[in-house]
């Protein structure tokens, strides 16, 4: 509901969102938010909405940890590498970002992954919330 009643266009709104749901989907776990918001800020799209989407996506999606090793695997299978026989540790810090052995290793295949699933979903929520933006504030819904 607060999305809903933004002071701002249908258009910075959905697009807000859609850019929060994008990197709720991607393994950069210590860095969504603030790329959510960097991004809507050099998009020129409500930063609010978009902490907002990439918070609440977190919060509701109570399924990420098989989301993420889905995502893994798809990656893999993307760039044409078998995955690792032993176990994956997939929670990093930004310590783990910094190697580049863990980043080729997981971090790449992983957010490579992703985007088979972070670009529908944001392209879904975009077109959703605009029309549901737009219904909301049309004259025939407030009579």
């Amino acid at each position: 509901m607060t999305l809903m009643t933004m002071a701002d266009t249908p258009h910075s709104i959905a697009l807000g969102s859609a850019i929060g749901i994008f990197f709720g989907f991607t393994p950069l776990w210590s860095l969504k938010t603030l790329l959510s918001i960097a991004v809507a800020w050099i998009c020129r799209c409500n930063k609010i909405a978009a902490a907002i989407a990439v918070t609440v996506h977190d919060v509701l999606i109570f399924v990420m940890p098989a989301i993420y090793f889905a995502e893994y695997k798809v990656g893999c299978w993307a760039l044409h590498r078998p995955p690792p026989a032993h176990r994956i540790r997939f929670h990093f810090g930004l310590h783990d970002y910094l190697h580049w052995d863990v980043f080729l290793r997981v971090v790449w295949p992983a957010f490579i992954g992703s985007l088979f699933l972070a670009i529908p979903s944001a392209v879904v929520v975009y077109l959703v919330m605009r029309m549901l933006i737009s219904r909301a504030r049309s004259p025939q819904a407030s009579a």
